[in-house]
C-alpha cells in the first residue's frame, strides 16, 4: 500500500445520499429515476445542483451515459468518470473521485445511477440481446447460457462440490435478507420467507432457485462526496471513506482460475490496508447479493471467515437480524432492490446505518461499515470501508 493511498484515508466523506423509485415505478425512464435520486442526494447534503462539479455514473444500456446525464441535470463538471464495471462501478468510482477532490480538480462529486428495468417498455429478451451485442463473450455466448444466473450456478455447484456447502445454507442467505427487508419500508419484498420455501421454489439454474436469485426492480440511488473539511460544515453527519480498492481478474466465468475465489480477495485486502482496519472491526456489512452464492463467496474472500466456511458461517440466522454479523441490512438485492446494478444501494445502506437513519433495522452503535460491489460474472470487485468520526481516531 503506497503512502499516497494511505494519505487519502478519511480525506473525503459522503455528505448526501438518497434513493428514489425502488421497486416498481411505471412511467419513469432510467434518466428520470436517476435525476430524482440525484437531486434528493444533493439536497440531503445541504447543497444545490450548482455546487456539483464532479460526476460519476454508469449504465448497462448506454456506452456514453455520462454525457446525457450531464445534459439532463444541467451540470458543468470539471471531473467526469463514466467507467463501467457492472454493478461494482459506483463503489469503484470512490477512490478516483477522492483523488480528484484532493487534487483540487473538483469539490463536490455526484455518484448516481437509475434504471427502470422492471417497468421498461422493452422486454427482458430485448435487454439480453442488446447486452450480448454490446458486450460479446466469444467463448460463452455461442452456447447461449442463461446469463447471468448460469454463471453463478456454476460457481455455486463448484463450492458445494469442493466444500460440502448445501442448498439449505444458500437458502439461509435468502431467509436472512428477507428478515432484514421485513424491517425496511423501502424493500420490494417484505413478507416472511422460510428455508423450506426457498428450497421448494422454482428451479432456475441448478442449484439456484428463483428465491436464490436477485429481484428485477426499478430504482435509483445517488451519493455526494466532498472533502472531509467541507463535510463537517454540512447538515448531515459525515461518513468518511477510510479505504477503497477495485480488482478485476476476469470477464467470463469460464476465465476464472478458481470458481470459488473472486477478485474480492484482492480488493478487500487492499481496502482494509488503506483503512488500517480488519474484518473484525466492521459493525455492518453490505454485500452485492445478486445470488445467494455471492454472499458466501464474499464473506470468505473479504476475510470474515475462512475459504469454504461461508455456508456454515451463515447458517441458522447468523447474518439475519439478531445474528452475530449484520449483513445486507436493507434486504439486499435478494429482497430490497435490484434494478440491473446494485452497488450504489449497498453504499447508501452503509451510509444510512452509520448515520443512524435505519429505524427498526438500525444496528446499534455502528461506526464502521463495509460496502462491496460485484459486476459481470464474478468479474469486477470493489470494496469500500466507511466510518464515522469516531472511526477516524
Amino acid at each position: 500500500m503506497s503512502a499516497g493511498l494511505k494519505a487519502l484515508r478519511g480525506s473525503a466523506a459522503i455528505a448526501g445520499a438518497a434513493t428514489f423509485g425502488c421497486g416498481e415505478t411505471p412511467g419513469f425512464t432510467d434518466m428520470e429515476l436517476l435525476a430524482r435520486a440525484a437531486r434528493a442526494a444533493v439536497a440531503d447534503a445541504g447543497l444545490d445542483m450548482r455546487d456539483i462539479d464532479g460526476l460519476c455514473t454508469a449504465s448497462a444500456s448506454a456506452a456514453m451515459w455520462a454525457l446525457p446525464v450531464v445534459e439532463y441535470l444541467g451540470l458543468d463538471p470539471r471531473y467526469i468518470d463514466g467507467t463501467m464495471l457492472g454493478g461494482s462501478s459506483f463503489i469503484a468510482h470512490l477512490l478516483p473521485a477522492m483523488q480528484a477532490i484532493r487534487s483540487g480538480q473538483c469539490s463536490a462529486v455526484l455518484i448516481c445511477y437509475g434504471s427502470a428495468q422492471r417497468s421498461a417498455a422493452f422486454g427482458r429478451r430485448e435487454i439480453v440481446a442488446a447486452r450480448r451485442f454490446l458486450d460479446p463473450q466469444p467463448y460463452e455466448h455461442p452456447y447461449e447460457p442463461m446469463l447471468p444466473v448460469s454463471a453463478y450456478a456454476l460457481a455455486a455447484s463448484r463450492h458445494m462440490h469442493e466444500f460440502g456447502t448445501t442448498r439449505e445454507q444458500l437458502a439461509d442467505v435468502a431467509v436472512a435478507a428477507r428478515a432484514w427487508a421485513g424491517l425496511n419500508p423501502e424493500a420490494f419484498m417484505r413478507e416472511p420467507l422460510t428455508r423450506e420455501e426457498v428450497l421448494g421454489a422454482r428451479m432456475v439454474s441448478d442449484p439456484l432457485s428463483v428465491r436464490d436469485c436477485c429481484l428485477v426492480t426499478d430504482g435509483a440511488g445517488a451519493c455526494v462526496l466532498v472533502s472531509a473539511e467541507r463535510a463537517r460544515d454540512l447538515p448531515k453527519q459525515p461518513v468518511y471513506v477510510l479505504g477503497n480498492a477495485t480488482a478485476v481478474w476476469n470477464r467470463q466465468i469460464s476465465s476464472m482460475a478458481d470458481l470459488t475465489v473472486t477478485a474480492a480477495s484482492q480488493s478487500g485486502r487492499e481496502a482494509f490496508a488503506m483503512a488500517g482496519l480488519t474484518p473484525r472491526d466492521m459493525d455492518v456489512v453490505q454485500l452485492y447479493d445478486a445470488f445467494t452464492i455471492n454472499t458466501l463467496l464474499f464473506l470468505e474472500d473479504l476475510g470474515f471467515c475462512p475459504k469454504g466456511e461461508g455456508g456454515r458461517f451463515v447458517a441458522d440466522g447468523a447474518i439475519a437480524p439478531g445474528g452475530r454479523l449484520p449483513v445486507n441490512t436493507n434486504g439486499g438485492g435478494l429482497s430490497c432492490v435490484h434494478p440491473g446494478m446494485y452497488g450504489i444501494f449497498a453504499l447508501i445502506e452503509a451510509v444510512r446505518q452509520l448515520r443512524g437513519e435505519c429505524g427498526e433495522r438500525q444496528v446499534k452503535n455502528a461506526h464502521t461499515a463495509l460496502a462491496h460491489g460485484n459486476g459481470g460474472m464474478l468479474s469486477s470487485q470493489a470494496t469500500a470501508i466507511l466510518g464515522t468520526a469516531e472511526a477516524l481516531r
